[in-house]
């Protein structure tokens, strides 16, 4: 007998910030508990018939810890269902080891830097066929696309750490006339501020390590489906036969993560926007790439598709160089020096240092992941650091 779970969705209509809040509103009828239980457990008794009891019988394939999060991850981006990973990178690289020899895929130049490798790594070895487009240029991908083999169109959008705002629904339409499936990463916006189903994408992506999770302290991902189809299938039966879950406590982290979501994304973006504003201004800043700023080639496309701000990244170019750019990461206080972004405290990142040889990223370069903190604080930390380094 399966443990009986109310939620509210079915008879009281919700907005999706009450829906994370409190996690559909699950209540477990037997305990009353309103914090769903952990499930350690690695396997399941068998019915007295010798069937599986729920579709549950080792965890590989399923867990109940796992169910509140892909329940309540789905309904935010507006999806038919979706899957928890073990970290972004299984996630995304599940969706291409669905792929036949040969398939084709089209990628966008400027992406998390380790898939593009792995992505080219794949090419290589002769695994699949790959081109890389700029990011936003529907021409480009339109030219690239083979009808009848290009099978995946990735998206990054907003890109990390450029901002480069790709127009999601004119992607479908290419993509979907040449018979592809448009994948969405949408790490960086989430389904708060952008839900890319609703433009037609038939896969979503998250590295919920970031902003879904929101507190540093989890190694996860998800992806989230339009609808069950085959190709959804065939990322279950990956997802099982490579191993590539997350552990029951790191679920229950993440819905404890997502609950608060909506005040987390929501504030970081509005502190994202007054400091892109500020470093717009700065006269030791030569270039502010932010797709909330107007002057921003992202700007109009991201106010279309994107509601309630732009998302936490925001970065920064140095009229110094690679130099000055060193000397101001250094110099920041409060920011701390270190990779990742989504977290609820800021962090700067010199990014052509950690990405490989062939990243597109230019050495004078900072990227800002702005966190929830008092945005004056934000500003007299930059402010101070930048000092030093005024032409």
């Amino acid at each position: 007998m399966s443990r009986p779970v109310k939620t509210f969705r079915s008879f009281l209509p919700s907005k999706p910030k009450t829906l994370a809040a409190q996690a559909l509103g699950r209540i477990d009828f037997r305990t009353g508990a309103i914090v769903p239980p952990i499930y350690p457990a690695v396997q399941y008794a068998r019915t007295e018939d010798g069937n599986i009891r729920d579709g549950r019988s080792y965890t590989r394939d399923q867990n109940p810890t796992y169910e509140p999060v892909e329940e309540l991850l789905a309904t935010l981006e507006n999806g038919s269902s979706s899957m928890l990973f073990s970290s972004g990178m299984a996630a995304a690289t599940t969706v291409f080891e669905t792929l036949r020899v040969g398939d084709h895929v089209v990628a966008p130049e400027e992406m998390y830097w380790m898939l593009r490798q792995w992505l080219q790594q794949l090419a290589r070895f002769g695994r699949i066929n790959l081109d890389l487009v700029p990011n936003a240029d529907i021409n480009a991908l339109r030219e690239a696309v083979r009808p009848g083999v290009t099978r995946i169109v990735w998206v990054e959008t907003p890109a990390n750490p450029s901002g480069a705002i790709t127009d999601i629904a004119a992607t479908v339409a290419v993509a979907h006339d040449a018979g592809a499936h448009v994948v969405v990463d949408n790490t960086v916006a989430t389904p708060v501020l952008s839900r890319p189903i609703e433009h037609g994408a038939d896969l979503v992506m998250h590295s919920a390590t970031k902003q879904l999770n929101g507190h540093s302290d989890v190694l996860a991902g998800a992806l989230v489906t339009a609808r069950k189809d085959q190709l959804w299938e065939k990322c279950r039966r990956e997802r099982a036969a490579r191993g590539a879950v997350m552990g029951p406590f790191e679920s229950w982290l993440l819905l404890r993560g997502m609950r608060t979501l909506y005040l987390r994304v929501y504030t970081s973006a509005q502190n994202a926007q007054l400091v892109a504003e500020l470093l717009n201004r700065h006269p030791a800043v030569s270039d502010v790439l932010y797709p909330g700023l107007k002057d921003h080639p992202g700007h109009s496309t991201a106010v279309r598709q994107m509601e309630g701000g732009f998302g936490p990244i925001v970065s920064f170019c140095l009229k110094g160089g690679k130099v000055a750019a060193a000397n101001v990461s250094q110099s920041l206080r409060l920011f701390h020096n270190a990779t990742s972004l989504g977290g609820v405290e800021s962090l700067v990142e010199h990014r052509s240092t950690v990405e490989a040889a062939d990243s597109p990223v230019p050495d004078n370069l900072l990227r800002l992941s702005i966190g929830i903190e008092d945005v004056d604080d934000l500003v007299a930390d930059l402010n101070q650091a930048l000092e030093a380094v005024i032409p």
